[in-house]
């Protein structure tokens, strides 16, 4: 009896390793495959490192389309853009109802699992307060002592998150595993992992956000590219925690997202990715309103304008935005588009920016460091730059830290350098998200590579299009009134795309008759102006000059209601709008200065003399100061 015993014994044990060894071969084979598909055969730093600033662009082109001409890479990737809107559209056509690409997970916020820092309490009241709001189950949040700072080394993420979280994980039934004696050349443990339940992994602030480099980890057998800067293992946190169901990933290099534009994943598309999200921002206000501006939104669906910035580095990256626009224009939203290779000015119109996609500056500029600017509730915003998540901690550093220190509900970017093909896609992002995805969800769907440089900041349960555009019509007059206009605006484009202009204009006189918006009367007017009725264009705007202090996203619109004003001949009108508008202390001079031109140009058309010379002198003022000089 005992020899049977022995020999079911060992039996098992065979079983088990041999399943381990299995898995490792598939595994390293369909790697190597993915690699030979993804990789390049240098990196573009080191491609690039030799020439001249006014070459790099043009080299980069004749690489992507391997020839020698720049104008065929544009091309290809224009083709392949259109791939891309021919696919879009069949999959909507086969399958226009699908909600998410997890099939609605059935009770998805008790299979969140929220991870804390045991060793910073704010990190654990964001759970909690998470917890409360979304209804995941206390027991959920598993608190680590980790490292304080937002950079850790690798021998420490694998020390204090890594090795200790998948264990915890495993042991409370999260993922299904069999632990082995095994580790690899870093301490990770290896495991026989058959799946996992984890709707979403959130890791509250706190949790360090990336890995530096560290030359001297080359894993035996792990066969990254090592000529390409690919084989860097600079990553984050959270794109590493992505792949913790695959315990043979080499440390060098990324892993091809099984989730990537996948809106029927099988079983093990699922189990091979852990989706993970982060709570976190400048400070704990920041970090821990996430979750309560996403519920809001979800309850009054999306209110304000679209904005995209086309113009960046690559011709490839401008298509994907113009991919964005076509979408937003089918959803209806009213839209602002800036196709000047520099970001979006500081002057321009940027009201309740609710959606905003762009591209490409290193710091955050233009409207958003307008005094006091804010984003409206539920907002998503992506920038493109490599370095947009560098730090989180700071509120003017890079792009994602201003972003949420400004009111952003969700957003993505990049720790360090991902290269452009590596990063969220941003059409793929909204196109996913506008079909009903949660923004966990829609983040992975975008998001070719993991084990590399993303983060996906936000709420992972937030689906700001959870409330259809009918049904957030329905109940406009509960809305929040100073964004209750969009919705307008949004019925207004719908009308148009049904071709019923007539009822477009009639509903946009109704409402400025009811509930008078200084957006729907701008819109108002100039759709008066261009059926010829010019007076009532004018009429439109009338409201426009009592205003008193508006807040700052809106500085732009009025100064656009005044110039309508002024071009339509009503110059006294455009007068009073300019003088409500200057009014305002917290106007910066760098939009003062150009405005007190175009105002004091309406004051002479309006035969106000003394206002115009006393905003002239006003203006010399100005340009003393700037100059160093005092009066």
């Amino acid at each position: 009896m005992k020899k049977w015993v022995y020999f079911i014994f060992i039996g098992s044990i065979g079983t088990v390793f041999l399943a381990i060894y299995s898995s490792h071969l598939k595994e390293s084979k369909q790697r190597e495959a993915d690699y030979a598909r993804l990789k390049e055969s240098k990196p573009r730093e080191a491609r690039q490192a030799d020439l001249p600033e006014e070459k790099k662009r043009e080299a980069d082109l004749k690489e992507k389309a391997g020839s020698d001409s720049a104008a065929k890479a544009a091309e290809h990737a224009m083709e392949d853009a259109k791939r891309d809107a021919e696919k879009i559209a069949k999959s909507e056509a086969a399958d226009p109802d699908i909600q998410s690409f997890a099939r609605n997970y059935i009770n998805e916020a008790k299979r969140v699992v929220l991870v804390t820092n045991g060793d910073d309490p704010d990190s654990l009241r964001i759970a909690l307060h998470y917890a409360e709001v979304r209804g995941v189950p206390k027991e959920n949040i598993l608190s680590l002592p980790m490292p304080q700072g937002e950079t850790i080394s690798w021998r420490e993420f694998v020390a204090t998150i890594w090795q200790p979280l998948l264990a915890q994980l495993v042991q409370k039934k999260w993922i299904d595993a069999i632990p082995t004696t095994h580790y690899d050349a870093i301490g990770r443990q290896k495991y026989a992992i058959n799946g996992h339940r984890i709707a979403y992994l959130i890791l509250c602030r706190g949790v360090p956000l990336r890995i530096a480099s560290d030359p001297t980890l080359v894993l035996s057998g792990a066969k990254p590219p090592q000529e390409n800067f690919l084989g860097s293992n600079q990553a984050s946190v959270d794109s590493e925690l992505s792949v913790l169901t695959q315990t043979t990933t080499p440390v060098n290099g990324f892993v091809p997202n099984a989730l990537y534009r996948n809106d029927r994943p099988k079983d093990y598309d699922l189990a091979a990715v852990v989706k993970v999200a982060r709570l976190d921002g400048p400070t704990f206000a920041d970090a821990n309103q996430l979750v309560d501006r996403a519920v809001a939104a979800e309850q009054t669906g999306l209110l304000g304008r679209a904005y995209v910035d086309i113009g960046g580095k690559y011709p490839e990256g401008d298509i994907w935005l113009e991919n964005t626009v076509k979408e937003l224009v089918r959803l209806g939203f009213d839209l602002g588009v800036d196709r000047e290779p520099a970001t979006i000015p500081l002057g321009a119109r940027f009201d309740a920016p609710v959606l905003y996609f762009g591209w490409y500056s290193d710091q955050v500029t233009g409207p958003f460091l307008l005094p006091g600017f804010r984003f409206p509730p539920g907002t998503i915003a992506e920038h493109i730059y490599s370095y947009s998540a560098e730090t989180l901690r700071s509120p003017t550093a890079r792009w994602c830290g201003p972003l949420l220190a400004d009111g952003v509900t969700a957003t993505v970017g990049n720790v360090f350098e991902p290269d452009l093909h590596y990063l969220h896609r941003p059409d793929f992002l909204l196109h996913a998200l506008a079909r009903g995805y949660t923004f966990g969800d829609a983040a992975y769907f975008s998001l070719p590579v993991l084990s590399w440089q993303s983060v996906a900041v936000g709420d992972p349960l937030y689906r700001p299009f959870a409330l259809n555009f009918e049904a957030q019509w329905a109940q406009r007059a509960k809305l929040p009134e100073r964004l209750a206009g969009y919705a307008v605006l949004r019925r207004l484009h719908q009308l148009d795309r049904q071709k019923k202009s007539p009822e477009a204009l009639a509903l946009a006189k109704e409402t400025q008759q009811t509930t008078p918006s200084v957006a729907v009367g701008l819109e108002l007017s100039k759709r008066l102006q261009a059926a010829g009725e010019k007076q009532a264009a004018i009429d439109a705007l009338g409201f426009a000059r009592y205003l008193k202090r508006v807040h700052p996203d809106e500085w732009a619109l009025i100064r656009e209601c005044a110039a309508q004003l002024d071009k339509l001949g009503a110059s006294v009108p455009a007068r009073d709008v300019y003088r409500s508008l200057l009014a305002d202390d917290r106007l910066p001079r760098d939009l003062r200065a150009p405005w007190l031109r175009e105002a004091k140009m309406a004051a002479t058309r309006a035969g106000d003399f003394n206002q115009a010379n006393a905003w002239q002198r006003e203006l010399d003022d100005l340009i003393m100061q700037a100059n160093g000089v005092g009066r």
